[in-house]
């Protein structure tokens, strides 16, 4: 196992120096499930909450994370991001899951762009519906791929 980066020889805590890499093509996808009442997906996908249309709202609130991620998430580079997109699949009558991508031409990766977006996704779902359904959860938050930089390319099976 390699040893922590965000850390000097001191134990303090530091942004990783990524000046002397070179800028690389990177992607990163990750997913997560949002598991609910059969109704509320119902709802969902028939548009039919008050507030708007719970998917397209999800969509650009990942869209808009991805940028902010470097806000959100202690000691992550800014990045100037080439390119976000959420998928929704339901995947039966009580889930969906969301699929995000995101890619750049950087010296760093991308993976937490991709996690923060299908988070803050799956919580705007939550929040859009949790008047009709408190008991949703989010599951299945992970990395399914990333690509480019040192570590070279990563495939969940």
């Amino acid at each position: 196992m390699t040893p922590l980066t965000h850390f000097d020889e001191s134990g303090a805590s530091r942004m990783v120096d990524v000046g002397g890499k070179p800028v690389t093509s990177r992607m990163a996808r990750a997913e997560a499930t949002v598991v609910m009442q059969p109704e509320t997906l119902e709802l969902i996908q028939n548009r039919k909450f008050a507030k708007g249309d719970v998917l397209e709202v999800a969509r650009l609130a990942g869209i808009m994370a991805t940028k902010r991620t470097d806000e959100l998430i202690p000691l992550c580079h800014s990045l100037g991001l080439d390119a976000a997109s959420l998928e929704f699949e339901p995947l039966d009558a009580s889930r969906i899951r969301i699929e995000a991508s995101v890619s750049v031409q950087g010296r760093t990766g991308v993976e937490m762009e991709a996690m923060t977006a299908v988070s803050i996704a799956a919580l705007t779902i939550y929040d859009m519906c949790k008047s009709v359904d408190r008991s949703m959860e989010i599951t299945n938050l992970r990395l399914i791929e990333k690509s480019g930089g040192k570590s070279g390319h990563f495939l969940r099976e």
